[in-house]
């Protein structure tokens, strides 16, 4: 629901109505999540989707009913069922609740107003179900290269709060950046100190000097970060690791170290690179195995059933 809520929101500041299908459980092997949503307008505009494609149709019919008939309605779309009804062709279902929102529906649009900020939010939909979005997790680059523009537009896109931090302010700049969240002039460990690392933070120090990167690597390692990786040739990695060693960093944390950073996806741009950073951290964060599909079996979603 929560990444329909712009165009959504700018249905409903209009006076306009919305017919809403929401995903709240799946069940089996699905491509969408709990919480994905389609929206429709009395023109009859879909707004985002709950599926690859295979059930629309029918998630579309059931939200634009719900702007004739307002009652909240349970349903479950997919799986084997009837063979001319509609099914995912990934073999899997989902249970949905559609319903209509209005602009007086204040705590439907409260909760999507707060979700475009990076906080914690927690949607109630009609039926009782409850969507929680946590606090957006921070994206830390020590910094400004020139790959990090690209690294910080990615970032964002997958719903990081993008936070670069660069000891030079005339890189250190919003301009440079213009997909970060916030840009700090500073020493990147003192800044790594005093910053709130949580379980969820992604820290990437692409600087490729030994004065800015040791430092602030130490403080890194220490915290409890989900991934702390290191731009750099295997000659500057293997430098940075000692002199990590030599200012006691250990091997356990020096093991958390990803260096050189990223997949080898084989591109070399700083669009691509920074494809191939998300995708590690995407990878550690999952448990992925950074194979092809092609080549793993198994189902293709992991997420338990709902």
């Amino acid at each position: 629901m929560f990444e329909i809520a712009r165009e959504a929101l700018g249905v409903l500041h209009e006076g306009g109505a919305l017919g809403v299908v929401v995903v709240t459980a799946v069940h089996g092997s699905t491509p969408r999540a709990p919480g994905s949503a389609m929206a429709v307008t009395s023109d009859g505009r879909a707004i985002g989707a709950i599926s690859g494609g295979c059930i629309e149709s029918e998630a579309y019919e059931l939200a634009l009913a719900r702007l004739a008939d307002p009652a909240p309605v349970a349903a479950t779309l997919g799986g084997e069922g009837d063979l001319l009804r509609p099914g995912l062709a990934c073999g899997g279902a989902v249970d949905v609740e559609a319903f209509h929102v209005g602009p007086g529906d204040r705590g439907l649009v409260d909760a999507l107003e707060a979700s475009l900020d990076d906080g914690e939010v927690t949607l109630t939909l009609p039926g009782g179900h409850r969507i929680v979005r946590p606090r957006a997790p921070r994206l830390v680059v020590v910094g400004a290269v020139d790959f990090t523009p690209a690294l910080a537009a990615a970032g964002r896109a997958l719903g990081y709060r993008v936070v670069v931090v660069d000891p030079r302010p005339v890189f250190a700049t919003r301009e440079r950046v213009p997909a970060a969240h916030e840009v700090h002039v500073a020493w990147p460990d003192a800044f790594l100190r005093s910053f709130a690392i949580e379980q969820s933070t992604v820290i990437c120090v692409l600087t490729h000097d030994d004065r800015v990167d040791v430092p602030a690597l130490e403080v890194a390692l220490a915290s409890p970060a989900a991934y702390v990786g290191a731009m750099g040739s295997r000659v500057a990695d293997a430098r940075r690791r000692q002199r990590l060693r030599e200012v006691g960093v250990g091997d356990d944390a020096l093991a958390r170290l990803r260096s050189p950073i990223g997949l080898d996806l084989g591109g070399s741009s700083p669009a691509e690179t920074a494809v191939a950073i998300l995708a590690e951290v995407i990878m550690d964060r999952a448990g992925g195995t950074g194979r092809r599909l092609r080549d793993r079996d198994g189902a293709i979603h992991r997420r338990s059933e709902g």
